[in-house]
């Protein structure tokens, strides 16, 4: 079984209540004719941020228009969904979001927006695997007895995530389902605790993509134990597969940008054109590499399907965590 989930910092003013509309004509060709916001839900340093910040370098350069990044931290990605929910469906605010984001509706009711039919897809534009990572100081040195140690003591293997209905909420509630285990789901506000509590050992293990521990692992100050995806992981260094260890673990992270639903079909369309030329730059795809990510390209109505599919393929999983934490 395969899962999917998936410059400066600058707080936008087009997320204001009184933020102008731009002109929304039919395709309207002097589209960027001002700043574009690319609204991140999580904070400054993570690889969501990273990519927006590299994106927004290189459609700067395409626009000819300043893009800046908001970084709108907070409630498992909601508080960023909701301020590009709100804004004018012009082309102005997108949200570049990850699989946590088609979710946020089944694991949080009575929301003022659907995360799903309020959102166009613009293009997704990579794909990652989870790393399961833990401290040395556990004693564990392969995913076998990182599984032997949570079976034998049920309950008290603690696995950390950004926080609840996030990617990495997922990718640790999987794999304990794939693997059999019982563990603890311990959500973090910000990366630097999580990273601080998994040296000191306070957590055991966390789910996530290689560029947010990818340092700690080069220096050995954490180890990872296997990658998510059905191979081992060759590079930026090499992990073996859950699979080789006997365990049906294939979980991926996909990135994308999403903007307002009623945002004009040929903004959309100059949108996608932009974010799918400037993927193929050697630059920018170095540097999404070196992240860990495997770059993709699905747009418009495509992008839409893919996320459609992946809720469809999530459904039991997303049930079941609802009934733990009382949704």
């Amino acid at each position: 079984m395969k899962l999917s989930l998936t410059g400066a910092f600058v707080v936008a003013a087009t997320l204001a209540s009184g933020a102008p509309v731009h002109a929304q004509g039919g395709a309207p060709g002097g589209y960027p004719s001002s700043t574009v916001t690319i609204v991140t839900p999580l904070a400054p340093g993570t690889t969501i941020d990273v990519l927006a910040r590299l994106y927004a370098d290189k459609l700067a350069k395409r626009f000819g228009q300043q893009v800046i990044v908001s970084n709108r931290p907070g409630a498992g990605g909601l508080i960023a969904a909701q301020a590009v929910a709100a804004a004018p469906a012009d082309g102005y605010t997108v949200l570049l979001a990850n699989s946590g984001h088609a979710i946020l509706g089944t694991l949080n009711k009575n929301l003022p927006f659907d995360p799903v039919r309020d959102f166009a897809g613009v293009s997704l534009i990579g794909e990652t695997a989870a790393l399961v990572t833990v401290p040395p100081s556990l004693g564990t040195r392969s995913l076998e007895a990182f599984v032997d140690l949570a079976k034998a003591k049920p309950g008290t293997v603690n696995y950390a995530s950004a926080g609840i209905g996030t990617a990495t909420h997922l990718a640790g509630a999987y794999f304990a389902k794939q693997a059999g285990i019982q563990m603890v789901h311990v959500p973090y506000k910000t990366g630097s605790a999580l990273i601080a509590d998994l040296l000191e050992g306070r957590v055991q293990v966390t789910f996530s993509p290689a560029a947010f521990t990818l340092p700690l692992l080069q220096e050995g100050k954490l180890l990872a134990l296997a990658v998510s995806s059905p191979d081992a992981m060759r590079k930026p260094i090499e992990v073996p597969s859950a699979r080789s260890a006997g365990i049906d673990y294939e979980y991926a992270t996909w990135y994308g940008f999403l903007a307002p639903v009623k945002t004009p079909a040929a903004v959309l369309q100059t949108l996608h054109a932009a974010i799918a030329e400037v993927s193929e730059d050697a630059e920018l795809r170095a540097k999404i590499d070196a992240q860990g990510i495997e770059p993709r390209s699905v747009g418009l109505r495509d992008f839409d399907a893919h996320i459609r599919n992946e809720m469809d393929r999530l459904a039991p999983l997303l049930k079941s965590i609802g009934d733990q934490i009382g949704n």
